[in-house]
């Protein structure tokens, strides 16, 4: 099993929306490694949902149910998308300055590549998510 993060503009699509909806598409990559990245995700890989610019956090947690496959939303081009399925959402948002902060989570695309809408993440950095987020913050 491989882990991701993805980021979504809560304004646009929020973890919300996505769990009304119960699956979506994952389009509109135009991305050359982010859409390498959404090719090496498999059936079952474990995906964070990352709210960016407003809240800028991690809200909950997603799996791939659908492998790549053509992006719908592309008119030209080699663009694919996979789809998701929410999971669980946090019982506590994991923002932006914990990863910072964190010395598991530094390291992550999401500090060292902010602009990638689609990254790899390690196992010790999920499950390290996990647990920041099932602490209660007082």
């Amino acid at each position: 099993m491989n882990y991701w993060l993805v980021k979504q503009e809560p304004t646009v699509y929020s973890w919300d929306n996505f769990y009304k909806d119960k699956s979506t598409e994952w389009t509109g990559v135009r991305n050359f490694q982010a859409r390498n990245n959404l090719r090496a995700m498999a059936k079952g890989d474990e995906v964070l949902f990352y709210h960016s610019n407003v809240g800028k956090e991690v809200v909950g947690v997603a799996q791939v149910s659908k492998e790549a496959h053509p992006d719908p939303t592309a008119n030209e081009g080699d663009w694919i998308c996979v789809t998701l399925t929410p999971k669980t959402k946090l019982k506590n948002p994991v923002t932006l300055v914990q990863f910072k902060d964190d010395p598991v989570l530094k390291l992550t695309p999401l500090i060292k590549q902010s602009r990638l809408s689609v990254m790899p993440l390690t196992e010790p950095q999920f499950r390290r998510v996990l647990k920041l987020a099932a602490s209660s913050r007082e």
